[in-house]
């Protein structure tokens, strides 16, 4: 069990895949915890208008991937009970969240902090601001404010879309109970297009299906 009086730190952790499959490359992690954390997300509509009216009307289209900002304090003069070499700790945070040359383009992030939902993300902006120098020109305070952008591969999209229209894939986990056709009828209005859908996704047969399978389902044509 954790103990309830120590500090868990935000972190961020660089993957070079999509999937994130496999372990972290390299790992951020704030000795100072933002004060402030935003998430904010954008719904995009279609406005059609009739001739001859004076409102619109709103069709969904998408929900655009939502944007997580917030701020790192970077502290070198010790007051916090830890100095920082400030400059180290800027680079490390721009090597985990930047360009990675061995994948032509930068890392794959997974952010996390307490009770906060692991985000998947990558870096869409950073600003560092120094606050504090020695006489030396060293710097002594910094702090990154930083902009992620939410990213999926695309079947992860597509399973957390769910989107309802026959027209579209779906990708569904199957849960006790549940049947290929219960879900074709549920998905196309039609339960005998569960053959076609097994056959699609290699399946032996489509009567009994086992808890955890993961099932993808075409757009098909009754």
């Amino acid at each position: 069990m954790p103990d309830r009086g120590q500090l868990e730190h935000l972190r961020i952790e660089a993957y070079t895949k999509a999937d994130y499959a496999g372990t972290p490359i390299a790992t951020f992690e704030a000795y100072v915890n933002p004060a402030e954390l935003t998430l904010s997300y954008e719904m995009e509509y279609d406005s059609g208008q009739g001739a001859g009216t004076t409102g619109s009307r709103m069709d969904f289209k998408k929900i655009k991937p939502g944007d997580l900002n917030l701020a790192f304090f970077i502290d070198g003069t010790g007051a916090n009970g830890r100095p920082e070499d400030v400059q180290r700790k800027v680079e490390s945070f721009q090597e985990v969240t930047g360009y990675n040359g061995d994948i032509h383009r930068p890392n794959y992030l997974k952010l996390m902090w307490g009770r906060l939902q692991v985000k998947r993300c990558v870096l869409k902006s950073a600003s560092i601001a120094y606050k504090l120098f020695k006489p030396s020109g060293i710097p002594l305070r910094a702090v990154i404010t930083a902009v992620f952008t939410d990213t999926a591969d695309d079947q992860t999209r597509v399973a957390l879309a769910q989107d309802s229209s026959p027209d579209l894939t779906h990708v569904r986990i199957v849960h006790a109970g549940q049947t290929l056709a219960a879900l074709c009828h549920e998905i196309y209005g039609d339960p005998r297009l569960a053959p076609r859908v097994a056959r699609a996704n290699g399946l032996d047969g489509f009567r009994h299906l086992a808890p955890g399978t993961r099932v993808v389902f075409p757009p098909l044509e009754k």
